[in-house]
């Protein structure tokens, strides 16, 4: 697949500044799907132009898929000639410092809107001219669409699904490459890669300033994410309203985490379980609640913890869990084993662990329910230590949330510091534990951390 990005500013060679690539150069870079060349056609003064050729490689798009239904597909399809999220991604890496609106050379330039013509010379169109305009015209394009019919000889079958499509308009290049990045994909509504809430954080970020006031903002949401509609939703949660000021995006998908961000709360939470898990001495580890997997895929990597269960109620997130972890090396995927299953009810696949841990777990029960949760876990499953974090209510306030907002849309309730304790002494009475209590993530001179944790020890 090809793009080809021409300019007519003077000189048109600081094009090359601008991609850091330079036009006297043919340049060749790896990535993990094949290998993108990048070369100029032409490059004068008066215009220059940058091609991006990205030749897919059918066996890596295979490799470790043997014997996979969708084998014989990967083989045989549009993929290594569409435009798609192959391209989208090479764009990102290839680019990467035009993509973040960087140029050592000429910073100011990367600022500044400069006439620019886009050149993809096969894009899905299986929904015709229309759609395209659809999308581009909103964004101030103007658009050359050149669709040819299936096969001229029998007109009755209609246009072709591809296109040729000339993009022109003045922008900055930072702008429209990170535009491309999200309409590729959402004209070819498919992703080469499994979906997950990152993916938001991506949209978001590529989406900043126009996306939101976009009107088929929906549509290329649903398309780009795959029609995953508990993604699409969350995504346009998060989007601003059109008169808004437009926020600064940030990472990944629920509210909860949004607003963690800039704390680094979900990378500091994972190494305080690890951290406390050392701690214990545990070598086999139940992630109750594990979701997508994050946990899982660090615990994997610990070389002391030999046995992992991972337990989610959730089909969907526990099929997401799955695919991260068979991107991972075979001796940590032979550690894990991941169930179905609710903490409300006894499991005795569970019992039998050093540790138990539930992350971010816990809010998300309904109170009516914690008690069976307990009883499930410390009382039949008992193993020697459990972990539990959740968020402390207390300090929503930092994160400017009116009093009685959850952080994240499907907690049932969040504790306080006091009624957390009150709630894990009480427990650990029950079920002979000693809880200890430890903040995670820098704790606020007035209302504490901002997760709160305690590590359960099994009395003898």
């Amino acid at each position: 697949m090809l793009i080809t990005i021409t300019t007519t500013h003077h000189p048109a060679t600081d094009l090359g500044y601008l991609l850091a690539k330079h036009p006297d150069k043919i340049q060749q870079f790896d990535l993990p799907h094949g290998r993108a060349t990048v070369f100029y056609p032409e490059a004068g003064a008066e215009r220059c132009t940058a091609a991006l050729m990205l030749e897919i490689d059918p066996v890596k798009l295979t490799r470790g898929r043997q014997n996979s239904p969708q084998q014989q597909q990967d083989y045989v399809n549009d993929r290594p000639y569409a435009a798609s999220s192959y391209l989208a991604a090479a764009l990102n890496r290839v680019y990467r410092s035009a993509c973040a609106g960087q140029s050592r050379e000429r910073p100011q330039l990367a600022a500044t809107p400069i006439p620019l013509e886009i050149r993809l010379p096969a894009v899905r169109c299986d929904h015709g001219g229309d759609f395209l305009r659809r999308l581009f015209d909103p964004l101030n394009y103007q658009l050359e669409i050149e669709q040819p019919p299936l096969d001229p000889a029998f007109p009755q079958w209609g246009a072709s699904p591809y296109a040729a499509l000339t993009l022109r308009r003045r922008a900055t290049l930072q702008e429209t490459l990170r535009q491309l990045c999200v309409l590729l994909p959402a004209l070819d509504g498919q992703k080469h890669y499994w979906v997950n809430d990152d993916e938001i954080d991506k949209l978001l970020r590529y989406g900043a300033g126009w996306l939101d006031a976009h009107p088929e903002k929906e549509t290329i949401a649903s398309r780009y994410l795959k029609k995953r509609r508990d993604l699409v939703r969350q995504a346009l949660e998060r989007m601003p309203s059109p008169d808004q000021e437009p926020a600064e995006p940030e990472a990944p998908a629920a509210r909860e985490t949004r607003l963690e961000r800039p704390l680094r709360l979900a990378e500091t939470r994972v190494q305080a379980v690890i951290r406390a898990l050392q701690d214990l001495g545990a070598n086999s580890v139940a992630d109750l609640g594990c979701g997508e997997g994050r946990l899982l895929t660090a615990l994997a990597q610990e070389p002391s913890i030999t046995r992992i269960t991972g337990l989610e109620t959730a089909l969907q997130p526990l099929e997401t869990a799955r695919r991260r972890l068979a991107r991972r090396p075979e001796t940590q995927q032979a550690k894990i084993t991941l169930l179905h299953g609710s903490l409300s009810y006894r499991d005795d696949r569970l019992a039998g662990h050093a540790a138990a841990v539930l992350m971010e777990v816990i809010e998300h029960i309904d109170p009516a329910r914690l008690d069976a949760v307990a009883e499930a876990v410390f009382g039949a499953a008992a193993p020697s230590a459990v972990i539990i974090t959740t968020p402390n209510r207390e300090y929503n306030r930092r994160f400017n949330l009116p009093d009685g907002e959850l952080r994240h849309h499907d907690h049932r309730f969040e504790w306080t510091r006091p009624e957390f304790q009150e709630w894990a002494e009480k427990t650990a009475a029950t079920y002979n534990y000693a809880p200890e209590f430890t903040p995670v993530g820098a704790p606020d001179p007035e209302l504490g951390p901002p997760t709160q944790m305690a590590v359960f020890r099994q009395q003898q």
